[in-house]
């Protein structure tokens, strides 16, 4: 459960949910000198409210927030898994964009309702975290509200989901580099994109952006501007502020809406 091993567009992948976490992360699992890539489950097991995956190839156990090795002999072998673009949507939108696409069957083979509000319902509807942890600043965000999150080029940054609220675009940085983030607080669905020297603004369409005068369409792989000019997806995911805030800590700015 919370857990798949797919490969899409030849790329082998893993996404694991942590469901005390709130976060469903997309992870490369061919690593840098295997062979070949790794196929993940989940352990049953948790550490500092995350869960905690293994490798069927060593029974190691990683870390489903950090995507790294934490116990068991792949440990200590400065391994960190990719992260991949990914979203939350609605099947409606998603089929409607990709009629082709294929979904994750829920016939596993064991009884499981996956049924949405099944399981988990009382702790996604309280302010309260299953385990004690420490948050160092509730001022903009509480613990279990939601932000979306990107880890790249040496540096992170959280956005709360309520800033896309008033503003469902943001044209922020993420160190040296100009990003835009396109976001509905309501459905948690975000996605953020390389900006270069744009920026950008919403349009009364939910598949295009602005800049300059000039149309931009969103796309899962990047948005296609003028002449084909094409901006690069980012890869990022939603995850309670506890859980982004207790693993990334100072390493991470907190946006703040101006």
């Amino acid at each position: 459960h919370e857990m798949f091993n797919e490969v899409i567009g030849g790329v082998p992948v893993a996404l694991a949910y942590c469901t005390l976490c709130g976060a469903g992360i997309l992870f490369e699992t061919k690593v840098e000198g295997r062979d070949t890539p790794l196929v993940f489950g989940s352990s049953g097991f948790l550490y500092r409210s995350n869960k905690l995956m293994f490798d069927r190839e060593t029974n190691s156990l990683w870390n489903q927030f950090t995507g790294e090795p934490v116990n068991g002999p792949l440990r200590g072998e400065s391994i960190k898994l990719k992260i991949r673009p990914v979203v939350i949507t609605s099947w409606a939108k998603w089929k409607s964009k990709n009629p082709t696409t294929k979904v994750l069957s829920v016939d596993t083979g064991f009884y499981r309702d996956y049924g949405s509000g099944v399981v988990y319902q009382t702790y996604f509807s309280s302010p309260d975290l299953m385990f004690p942890a420490l948050v160092r600043n509730e001022d903009v965000v509480k613990r279990k509200d939601y932000v979306y999150g990107i880890r790249d080029f040496g540096v992170a940054r959280a956005w709360p989901l309520s800033a896309f609220k008033a503003k469902p675009v943001i044209n922020d940085q993420l160190g040296d580099k100009n990003i835009v983030l396109i976001g509905d607080a309501e459905t948690r669905e975000v996605r953020a994109y390389f900006r270069g020297d744009q920026t950008f603004k919403a349009t009364s369409s939910p598949t295009e952006l602005i800049s300059d005068d000039q149309s931009w369409k969103i796309t899962e792989n990047a948005l296609i501007g003028p002449s084909g000019k094409s901006l690069a997806r980012l890869p990022g995911h939603i995850s309670f502020w506890f859980a982004w805030d207790g693993y990334l800590g100072v390493q991470s700015t907190l946006y703040a809406a101006k």
